[in-house]
């Protein structure tokens, strides 16, 4: 801690493995030290990839949708920001998550019309 601030919340950890546009769902490679610039772009589709979407710390239930209670708000999710907490997410493509999916069709069979 340094003058009652957090070094740890600054510091983003390097994302190591694959990364998933948000767009095409296209694999984007991230070599072990490398970051996500500004204005990188998807190889497939040409979609902005330092996105809101693509970042571990987008939750649309959270405030601001973001989990990161530092970061300052940003309107437009699926365009480039300057976001200095962002952090290449785990997305494994579109769509509900399998928990979310689960819980749903165990209530579909709950409430069934027989």
């Amino acid at each position: 801690m340094l003058r009652g601030i957090r070094l740890d919340r600054l510091i983003v950890q390097p994302h190591r493995g694959a990364m998933r546009c948000f767009s095409c769902n296209a694999p984007t490679d991230l070599p072990a030290g490398e970051r996500i610039g500004f204005a990188d772009c998807c190889e497939r589709c040409d979609a902005d990839l330092h996105v809101c979407l693509n970042c571990r710390f987008h939750d649309p239930s959270a405030y601001n949708e973001c989990r990161e209670s530092s970061a300052e708000r940003v309107r437009e999710r699926g365009r480039a920001n300057r976001c200095e907490y962002f952090s290449p997410g785990d997305r494994e493509g579109a769509g509900a998550p399998p928990a979310r999916e689960a819980a749903r069709s165990a209530l579909d069979d709950l409430f069934k019309k027989s």
